[in-house]
């Protein structure tokens, strides 16, 4: 794994990229490529060992991993074009810029590619309905997303309003069951079964599961998808940690680049 960086006119800040790489074939057309939020965090997800292993056992097919180091969370994670009810992710839509507009040249420029065969991003958590925005926003570049624990939970208005819904408040949730796109994705989520106790329509399902799956039925209800294309993995002792996420990991890789 090495460390580079790049420079964002959008973000206004030098964008610090970790970046690794299974075995670099002759042509280059088979090049696969990951673009990973939070990229700071690609040790604790164990991304190295696991490329590894998978591209050992010819489980994967060649593939660049560019992990993109957070700078600040809670305002350039979100859904682009509108903050949530306490303002954050209010940088959301100039994240997405960057990697639209900058990442995705810079890295195909290092590569020495000219399209890569496949393209997926990744995200836990915040950086879960990052991605999750991102690829329904630029189905143009991107193939698959890949979501843990993704919060799906935000919303423009406090769930403690009396006039809150789940149908018209959760952002993300609502974005999408509004938007005419057809965007032809394939789609992996996994929440886990003990991440939290919240649970705000009191059914007994912690909110992350509820979210989960009311995105993952919204996504099949659009019908721009085979019901397969919509993955969802869940582990009922799955922790918000990542742990956790790392275990899940070679699973969602096979899938998005399996042989």
């Amino acid at each position: 794994m090495r460390d580079d960086q790049v420079y964002s006119r959008h973000l206004q800040r030098q964008v610090k990229l970790s970046i690794l790489n299974t075995p670099v074939p002759a042509d280059k057309s088979v090049l696969n490529l990951l673009i990973l939020n939070d990229g700071q965090e690609m040790e604790k997800l164990r991304m190295k060992a696991i490329v590894d292993s998978l591209f050992k056992a010819g489980a994967i097919q060649p593939l660049v991993v560019v992990g993109i180091h957070a700078g600040d969370r809670m305002q350039e994670f979100g859904v682009a074009g509108q903050a949530d009810y306490e303002g954050r992710g209010s940088r959301a839509g100039y994240y997405e810029a960057f990697i639209d507009d900058e990442l995705y040249p810079f890295i195909k420029k290092k590569a020495g590619v000219r399209k890569f065969k496949s393209i997926a991003i990744a995200g836990c958590s915040l950086g879960g309905l990052s991605s999750l925005d991102m690829a329904w926003d630029h189905a143009d570049k991107i193939d698959k997303v890949g979501s843990f624990s993704g919060s799906f939970w935000w919303r423009d208005k406090s769930a403690d309003d009396s006039s809150y819904s789940d149908e018209k408040n959760r952002i993300l949730y609502a974005k999408i069951k509004s938007s005419r796109k057809r965007p032809k994705l394939q789609y992996w989520l996994y929440a886990g079964g003990a991440e939290e106790n919240a649970d705000r329509d009191k059914d007994g399902v912690i909110d992350v599961l509820d979210d989960t799956q009311d995105m993952v039925s919204l996504l099949k209800e659009k019908k721009n998808v085979a019901a397969n294309d919509v993955v969802f993995v869940t582990d009922p002792t799955g922790q918000h940690d990542w742990r956790w996420w790392s275990q899940q990991m070679p699973a969602f890789l096979v899938w998005a680049f399996g042989r």
